[in-house]
């Protein structure tokens, strides 16, 4: 393919990203970020598949087969950890206003210059050759897209060169505008996010057309593998890669989270914790697609390239252009493009801040002369630190990759970083957990393990390249055979990775443990240690921050104003001393402890937390602090955070009494409206009978001539109205009687079935006036149960007597008693009108038919329903009624029976 034509295409598409990173920071100039969203933050994560996954797991399954999982099952392992973890660790960050991994490290160990320094050195040291890998992948690729063979060793003839210049440009234009370290960057994240969509397009597309496209599909593939015996050992693990598998998954779990970019992109670049929630299940989804067709393509490029005459490591865009699919080729040649220059971005900008803020300014503020000199421009200082920071890191990853990594594969220098970011997790982990970790056990563990790091992987890659001399590898450092970078202590059997992350994490954990144990912990160890172990308590309070002596705010207003401007220098101490109803003397300007640990959090944004710690120390007139009064701040810190608790507790009591009242109140509102319409139903129901009986008693007693047969009837209806009144005033007594609790049950043992009989031949008469037929269904036995008689006959006689009353002449009603073991059911079903569905639920309340205006009133108080369900409530029993309208109804209700038996 054309030199040329592949130049424009990078290019181009380099283009394209500073459009997507524009066009983010454009949209957050009008108030919408894009990165504030799970699925662009997840997609961010992906950073870390980089051109090692692209290109470097297929070289890797090409040798070992399954082995090359291991990198992808770690961090989906670690993704279970997210919110525990990385949640953890987020809030500490903005918390603490941390802008690096080498920052985080630091503010916990006391805010200590020398661990930062380490840290930034070791991080430069351990990801110099990760970058080299993208940029020999970008140039690998190139020349096998343009089918280059120029071995001219003359820099201006690379063309990675240009492109390594291009992308510094980008880096410093998106990565370097804010001085303010822990600002998003909103353009630069959304960059990252689009080519982690094109990395995987990409290499989907490479995949389907080596596998449906030269193959007959994945069968197709296996199948022609396992009759190959040595592509066939690429679907097991060997025995002896046991360990291996076990080094390489521990080692890319932790470095999921230490590596540089991946510190920055899931921790300084999140807007919301929440989004860990979706990252969690989304991240490890796009490493199990991205890696589908990786063994595929792996054993395709082995059964077309038999004769090894094609690196394992470029097969994926190889194969493409062996059958001449040039724009395929091109696309795949971008997604490697992207998976290369996304983590370069990341890793540049997270590494230049870690060296402005850990190594330069620490340094720089250190001399009394720049302290003296600094005003307003020192914002610039930092930025220009940060540019020509990241130009000297790509030169340094360019001059890696020209002179060793050319003699590693891939994966081999990815593991090497791997290895290096390893040596923070006894200090990172061990320091949000354990308060007892201590500054010099951490810089002692970090330090003693990178040593072992340097000499078991980087020596023999040094010894490998020929730039040292590789009778080291066989005799040792110094001639000491205990020494050997290879065989560490005589112990050999393993791989290079594991050998060397086994003895490194060894020494390293050990020493951070032991040094950490017999070293005393100073004041700012002691009060950063419990700051980060129990974040969750300081990071929601008004935390006063550990400081003693005298502060003047125009003091502190200068400072910051060096760094963030005067108007935003003034905002934010106005804005702090209103929120924290903090008093500013208008005299002295007396500064309040937590203004001063407040401005040296905001500075620790821009310059971190070392060098912030040394500039306000240059502008206040500290004064040392004893262990006691650390430890009384972090009492009274503890007692302000359960004060907190107990009042937001007593705030949520307050509520939810509040709450109860008002439903209370309700309640008192329904049970008042209940009232009256009960008294005024009973009234109206009392009304009835007796005005019947005063018009009945005037007419007889204005008319003494009444014929004897007439009179007789009008003193017959007067009985019985003033019997209806009577059995009125009666129910309405024992209604009130039941709901008291005043009414007790006389419990005795009795005949169910004898108790039915009567009820059925009492009411009997009536059905057989109407014409109805009666039936009378029971077991065959007594059914002795231990209950209140008198009670259970009114239930039974209310629910017989409605139904006689509600069906027509010549209907059909059964009365049945059923034996259910231990309880009693006794059913009443008739074939009447029904009652509507809408109504079913009101039937059992006082004088439903008077609530219920819609309803033809029937004859009755309305209270026997009601009687009756209080009767067999007080019995803990049930009672329902099932219903349709014109197809009858059946009311039932069950008694527990408990103490009786069926004889």
């Amino acid at each position: 393919m054309n030199n040329i034509v592949v130049i424009f295409c990078a290019l181009l598409y380099l283009v394209i990203l500073f459009g997507v990173a524009y066009f983010a920071e454009y949209r957050l100039k009008k108030g919408k970020s894009i990165i504030n969203n799970p699925y662009v933050y997840s997609l961010s994560l992906a950073v870390y598949c980089t051109a090692w996954t692209y290109y470097g797991s297929v070289g890797r399954a090409s040798q070992d087969g399954l082995m090359f999982l291991a990198i992808y099952i770690g961090p989906t392992i670690m993704a279970m950890f997210m919110i525990p973890v990385l949640g953890k660790i987020i809030r500490i960050t903005k918390f603490q206003r941390i802008n690096s991994i080498a920052d985080f490290i630091s503010a916990r160990y006391g805010k200590n210059f020398s661990i930062a320094l380490v840290v930034t050195l070791l991080c430069i040291i351990g990801v110099i050759p990760y970058i080299s890998l993208q940029l020999k992948a970008i140039s690998a690729s190139f020349n096998i897209l343009t089918q280059n063979q120029n071995t001219s060793t003359l820099f201006y003839d690379d063309n990675t060169v240009y492109i390594t210049i291009v992308l510094a440009l980008f880096i410093i234009l998106f990565g370097t505008r804010s001085v303010d370290a822990t600002e998003k960057h909103e353009g630069l994240v959304a960059a990252v996010a689009f080519e982690t969509i094109i990395k995987l397009f990409a290499f989907i597309c490479a995949g389907l057309f080596i596998v449906y496209g030269i193959f007959n599909g994945i069968e197709d593939i296996f199948s022609k593998a396992y009759q190959n015996e040595n592509l066939k050992q690429l679907f097991v693990l060997k025995e002896s890669d046991h360990l291996s598998w076990f080094f390489m998954i521990f080692s890319s779990m932790v470095a999921m989270l230490l590596l540089p970019r991946q510190f920055q992109v899931i921790v300084i670049e999140n807007i919301q914790e929440k989004h860990l929630k979706k990252a969690a299940w989304l991240f490890p989804l796009y490493l199990l697609i991205i890696n589908f067709f990786v063994l595929p393509i792996a054993i395709g490029g082995k059964l077309i390239f038999f004769d090894g005459s094609v690196d394992a490591d470029t097969f994926v865009l190889a194969l493409p252009m062996y059958y001449n699919q040039h724009a395929l080729s091109l696309f795949v040649f971008i997604g490697g493009f992207s998976a290369a220059t996304s983590m370069i971005i990341v890793e540049t900008i997270a590494i230049s801040t870690m060296v402005s803020n850990n190594m330069v300014m620490p340094i720089l503020l250190r001399r009394p002369a720049f302290k003296k000199g600094i005003d307003t421009s020192i914002s610039k200082y930092i930025i220009h630190i940060r540019r020509f920071s990241i130009i000297g890191i790509l030169i340094l990853a360019y001059l890696y990759e020209k002179n060793i990594a050319h003699h590693l594969s891939l994966v081999s220098i990815g593991f090497i970083s791997f290895a290096a970011v390893s040596q923070f997790a006894p200090a990172l982990l061990g320091g949000i957990y354990w308060k007892g970790a201590s500054k010099n056990g951490a810089l002692t563990g970090i330090i003693v393990g990178f040593l072992i790091w340097f000499l078991t992987l980087i020596i023999p890659s040094l010894a490998n390249a020929g730039i040292i001399d590789t009778s080291i590898l066989s005799e040792g450092v110094f001639g000491l055979t205990w020494l050997k970078p290879t065989a560490l202590f005589g112990l050999q059997g393993f791989d290079p990775i594991s050998h060397s992350i086994f003895w490194s994490l060894l020494f390293n954990l050990g020493s951070f443990t032991v040094v950490s144990i017999n070293t005393k912990q100073n004041v700012q160890e002691l009060y950063q240690a419990d700051l980060f172990v129990n974040v969750y308590k300081h990071a929601n309070s008004d935390n006063p921050g550990l400081w003693k002596g005298t502060a003047y705010i125009p003091d502190l207003n200068s400072l910051l104003e060096n760094f963030l401007g005067k108007a935003r220098s003034n905002n934010l101490i106005q804005s702090y001393a209103y929120r924290n109803k903090i008093q500013i003397d208008e005299t002295s300007y007396i500064a309040d402890p937590r203004l001063v640990d407040f401005s040296e959090k905001i500075l620790a944004g821009v310059i971190g937390s070392a060098s912030a710690r040394i500039m306000v120390r240059s502008v206040t007139k500290e004064e040392e602090i004893s262990i006691d009064e650390v430890l009384r701040i972090l009492h009274e810190s503890q007692q302000m955070i359960e004060f907190n608790k107990e009042l937001r507790k007593k705030s949520l009591e307050l509520t939810k009494a509040t709450e109860e009242l008002k439903t209370a109140n309700h309640q008192l509102k329904d049970m008042d409206a209940l009232k009256d319409e009960f008294l005024y139903t009973v009234t109206h129901e009392l009304r009835t009978p007796l005005t019947s009986i005063r018009a009945l008693s005037e007419i007889v007693h204005d008319n003494p001539d009444m014929d004897e047969l007439q009179r007789s009837e009008f003193l017959n209806r007067i009985v019985k109205e003033t019997v209806r009144l009577s059995h009125l005033i009666t129910q309405v007594l024992n209604l009130e009687r039941y709901e008291s609790g005043r009414q007790k049950l006389n419990l005795s043992s009795f005949s169910m079935v004898e108790l039915g009989q009567d009820v059925f031949e009492s009411l009997e008469t009536l059905a057989i006036a109407k014409q109805i037929h009666l039936n009378f269904i029971h077991p065959n036995s007594s059914l002795l149960i231990h209950a209140d008689k008198d009670l259970l006959r009114q239930v039974m006689i209310n629910l017989l007597a409605n139904a006689i009353k509600f069906t027509p002449s010549s209907g059909h009603i059964e009365f049945i008693i059923v034996d259910n073991h231990e309880e009693i059911i006794i059913t009443i079903q008739d074939n009447g009108k029904g009652i509507a569905k809408s109504e079913q639920p009101f039937l059992f309340d006082k004088f439903f038919q008077a609530r219920n205006q819609t309803l033809k009133k029937p004859e009755g108080s309305g209270l026997g329903l009601a009687i009756s369900k209080k009767i067999v409530t007080m019995h803990n029993g049930n009672i329902w009624v099932e219903s349709e309208e014109g197809k009858g109804s059946r009311f039932s209700f069950l008694i527990p029976n408990f103490m009786a038996r069926n004889i």
